[in-house]
């Protein structure tokens, strides 16, 4: 084994007590990442925090979305020791909501910055090879010629708790502009339901859906999605950000 993959090989693989199955709702089927196997992990492998790991916060910020949706957003630095020396800054961005709109009215949440400085630590670990089986997503990435389509089930591919970095850069659109409106096939119900599903996990504010949506297929709302953009518009949640 290569002595550069030896950090990525001892942190790849999450144990199963670590993973937790959710029951109910309508993410049931897919895991959720004990935050705490990452801390031990990082104090296995580099040693006591502050003493062999350690991360600065570098940025706090809130974010307005759309319908009164505000997000929390956290920028991290990561530093690990090796051989004695410290290693220069390994960036993580973290978010969680602030303010969400539910259907009994708005609801704010005082846990927010907090559960984005633990997306953060967990996406700044993901450089260094952690949960890597979790994330590798069946060795497919956003690169793979011809990724069969996405279906509504779900497994656990990409684990709940880490949400991805920002969807910044999109690929060249994809769209059923040469159909004719009236024979389109639209997304399905499950197909809507998965996206919402798919944001929700990995953090997206509404307003950053509706940017994907006009960038990527020039739309406004997922329900102008056919069942094609909807597929894609799951692979490219999924993959995109890897």
């Amino acid at each position: 084994m290569s002595e550069n993959l030896q950090v990525y090989e001892a942190l790849k693989d999450v144990p199963p007590e670590a993973l937790k199955e959710i029951k109910g709702g309508r993410l049931k089927g897919m895991s959720d990442i004990n935050p705490m196997w990452r801390i031990k992990a990082l104090t296995e492998q580099f040693g006591i925090c502050g003493i062999g790991w350690k991360y600065e916060t570098v940025r706090k910020w809130l974010e307005e979305g759309a319908n009164g949706n505000v997000g929390a957003f956290v920028d991290i630095n990561l530093y690990i020791k090796a051989n004695g020396e410290w290693s220069e800054a390994i960036p993580g961005t973290g978010g969680s909501m602030f303010v969400t709109k539910e259907s009994a009215g708005l609801h704010t949440s005082d846990e927010c910055f907090k559960m984005a400085l633990t997306d953060a630590i967990g996406v700044a670990c993901k450089a260094l090879g952690m949960a890597a089986s979790v994330y590798w997503n069946k060795d497919r990435t956003k690169y793979t010629d011809s990724p069969p389509p996405a279906t509504a089930k779900t497994g656990n591919e990409t684990g709940k708790s880490q949400s991805d970095d920002a969807l910044d850069v999109f690929d060249t659109p994809i769209t059923d502009d040469d159909v004719p409106k009236e024979t389109k096939k639209y997304a399905s119900e499950a197909q809507k339901n998965f996206i919402d599903d798919l944001t929700e996990q990995r953090k997206i504010p509404s307003a950053g859906l509706e940017e994907i949506l006009e960038e990527r297929y020039g739309i406004k709302s997922k329900e102008e999605l056919t069942t094609k953009e909807a597929s894609d518009l799951i692979e490219f949640i999924k993959n995109g950000a890897q």
